[in-house]
């Protein structure tokens, strides 16, 4: 609170605008791995690191297998691997540095992604420690460039049905590897067309006769020194990409490749040299899931890297909007600030505020992961909520960063569309994320159908009167929607009166219980269509899963959209400034109404919000864009980025030197009298003098 003098000379305490404390609010957002992040961010922001626009795919893959040795050398890419093979087991903050390098190059970051956070990972998390001590050190040194060879051509998302094959040859002791046709050919793979000297292989196991499932294999694909194909293996260069071009993707294929026995990856599944299987997974399809899950790190640095994004998105374009004028519509001298207008407010602000929702979510995720692969709360319930809340957030992100990194592009004109201002160039690269470590709409059916799980858990061993219990609730919840009265009760509470509704809008519980009472609903509606499926034939009971399988992602992702909401009122519990805090709520505060908004017709529809307080949502985000417009050069810098991440001509300052200037010019002009008269001022003048002859004559 400050005093001023009034007018009539007395003193008036007034309280004073809310202040960010940017540096505090910084290093929140840096979250528990900040040291990493922070010499990650130094050596995202060398010149040496940084894509250089304009090269050939070919030169860019040269500059990018080039930084990797560069990373290598500065000891950036060990952090997860274990300590006696040179590592530092620290699996959370792996994740933290990697997914900084999308500032410098997202193909160097997919790159490093390829080599180390899958190829390496999969002969460290599938292997033993005998394979770990055999591959770990060439990998991690980079002496054995590596591939990740899942996906098929003919089997993208469907991992389980890939037709690669892997057969037993107990005579020779080792395993034979085929591609039977050309819709099993391995397609995508990172690191296939030029730079892979080894590739961790998915393949069916088959032995004695009997097709054990999907297992990894470690498969030698080129000789070390000519860099041709071994034998019996094939590929195809796949050439230029929409993005990502200093990735060497290419296609693989496999035509009687032995292996030795000892080459299966066989933590979760051995063959002795009599041909005999096991596994210390007895369930297939557990075993399935359970390797499978050993790999969800990509996700997770998916989900960051693409937080990341954003976030430089919408520095660069905020940096702008805060500095470039256009138009004189309150002033005849000075134009006005482009972020002062309101719909620049709505195309910027919100994506804002979703991206610290992202930010705290990501962090939370992160947090998760590191439990698990640490070992320190490592259940099977514990990598199950991994699984659902990296394929949950991971969707969300990668989806919002496409959609924020277009709107930054489009709010700043043609200055966006200009390669050395980045938005183009980092949508290109970023596209393929919604869709590669599983493509998002795929991962939301896995969230789906997680909800499904947990609400059918819930009612499986109760007893009649419990369930005769509720459903009379939920027939008379039903009722109350569905004619109205719930409608027409929140109409009577607000009494007629719009601040008591917007009152309940902004209120914590209150979006808390909209946001949750959604998703509830939407589970229990397709839970209750899809509960006699089961007994059904297999064809119909794929049918009528399928014919509710839209409203099941609605459901994954509003349970997506709660999650980020959760994390970031958590995140509002880190925060001890007063002023931050109230900012950063309004922030919240946006990003939870703007879900309400989005999804209005839902709540409108099942009588959950009266079309009086319906009519309050936009008028109040309206108001928090007008509050939160003065702290939004605060709320980006506290991104902690600088000009070696952004190198973006227009956020150099370069605008405002320009505004400056041309602002002085018309100054001086003004101040010397020298400037020439609109003709509109003539034509008024002229106007005014031909009335003024009228007036004497008469």
């Amino acid at each position: 609170m400050t005093d001023v003098l009034t007018s009539a000379g007395r003193l008036k305490t007034t309280i004073a605008d809310p202040a960010i404390d940017v540096a505090a609010l910084g290093e929140i957002l840096l979250g528990q791995w900040a040291d990493i992040r922070r010499q990650a961010r130094e050596l995202a922001g060398r010149s040496e690191m940084h894509k250089v626009e304009g090269l050939n795919h070919t030169e860019h893959r040269e500059r990018t297998f080039g930084q990797l040795k560069f990373l290598v050398e500065n000891k950036a890419v060990h952090r997860a691997f274990p300590a006696r093979t040179g590592g530092s087991d620290d699996h959370g903050g792996n994740i933290a540095g990697f997914e900084e390098l999308v500032t410098a190059d997202p193909s160097l970051q997919i790159k490093a992604g390829v080599q180390w956070g899958l190829f390496g990972s999969a002969v460290m998390h599938l292997g033993t420690a005998e394979h770990q001590d055999k591959w770990l050190p060439g990998i991690m040194s980079l002496e054995i460039p590596g591939c990740f060879a899942m996906t098929e051509i003919g089997h993208g998302s469907d991992v389980a049905s890939i037709a690669t094959t892997a057969t037993f040859d107990p005579a020779a002791d080792e395993f034979v590897i085929n591609t039977p046709f050309s819709a099993a050919w391995k397609e995508f793979i990172g690191n296939a067309a030029v730079d892979g000297l080894a590739a961790v292989l998915f393949a069916q196991l088959i032995t004695k006769g009997v097709n054990h499932g999907v297992h990894a294999f470690y498969v030698d694909l080129r000789d070390p020194a000519t860099k041709e194909f071994l034998p019996g293996v094939g590929g195809k260069d796949d050439g230029i990409k929409g993005g990502l071009n200093g990735i060497d993707n290419g296609r693989l294929h496999f035509s009687g490749v032995r292996i030795p026995r000892t080459n299966l990856l066989n933590r979760y599944g051995s063959v002795d040299a009599g041909g005999s299987y096991s596994s210390p997974i007895a369930s297939p399809g557990r075993r399935f899931f359970t390797m499978l899950g050993t790999l969800v790190q990509g996700r997770v640095s998916l989900d960051g890297a693409a937080v990341a994004a954003s976030k430089v998105a919408l520095k660069i374009a905020v940096q702008y909007a805060s500095e470039r004028r256009q138009f004189n519509s309150s002033s005849d001298t000075e134009e006005e600030c482009l972020l002062d207008y309101q719909r620049q407010q709505r195309r910027l602000l919100p994506r804002l505020a979703t991206t610290y929702a992202a930010s705290f979510a990501h962090e939370q995720l992160l947090a998760k992961f590191d439990g698990v692969f640490s070992g320190g709360n490592d259940t099977d319930a514990d990598r199950q909520d991994l699984e659902t809340l990296a394929a949950a957030l991971k969707s969300m992100s990668t989806w919002h960063a496409l959609d924020t990194l277009q709107e930054c592009r489009e709010a700043c004109g043609g200055a966006g569309f200009m390669i050395e201002n980045r938005f183009s160039s980092l949508r290109a690269d970023l596209d393929v994320y919604t869709t590669f470590e599983g493509d998002n709409t795929v991962l939301l059916q896995l969230v789906a159908k997680r909800l499904l799980t947990d609400y059918g858990k819930e009612f499986r061993n109760v007893d009649f009167g419990v369930l005769a219990r509720y459903a009379f609730n939920q027939a008379a919840d039903l009722t109350l929607h569905k004619t109205g009265l719930r409608q027409v009760a929140q109409f009577v509470a607000d009494t007629g009166s719009v601040q008591k509704s917007v009152l309940a809008l902004r209120d914590e519980d209150g979006q808390r219980a909209l946001l949750t009472d959604r998703i509830q609903t939407m589970v229990a509606e397709v839970a209750g269509s899809l509960k006699d499926a089961a007994k059904l034939p297999q064809p119909k009971a794929a049918g009528i899963f399928n014919q509710h399988q839209h409203e099941l992602i609605e459901a994954a992702q509003a349970h997506a959209e709660l999650l980020q909401w959760e994390a970031f009122t958590e995140g509002l519990g880190q925060i001890e400034d007063a002023g931050t805090k109230e900012v950063l709520t309004w922030l919240r505060d946006l990003f939870g109404l703007g879900l309400i908004d989005k999804h209005l017709s839902w709540y409108l529809m099942n009588g959950r919000i009266s079309m009086q307080r319906a009519r309050t949502v936009g008028g109040y985000l309206n108001h928090l864009l007008v509050k939160i417009r003065p702290h939004a050069l605060d709320l980006v810098d506290a991104f902690g980025y600088g000009p070696e991440h952004l190198r973006a001509t227009i956020a150099s300052g370069i605008e405002k030197s320009r505004q400056d200037e041309a602002a002085e010019y018309y100054r001086r002009q003004r101040a010397s009298g020298s400037a020439p008269m609109d003709e509109k001022v003539l034509l008024l003048k002229q106007k005014a003098a031909a009335k003024a002859t009228r007036y004497t004559h008469s």
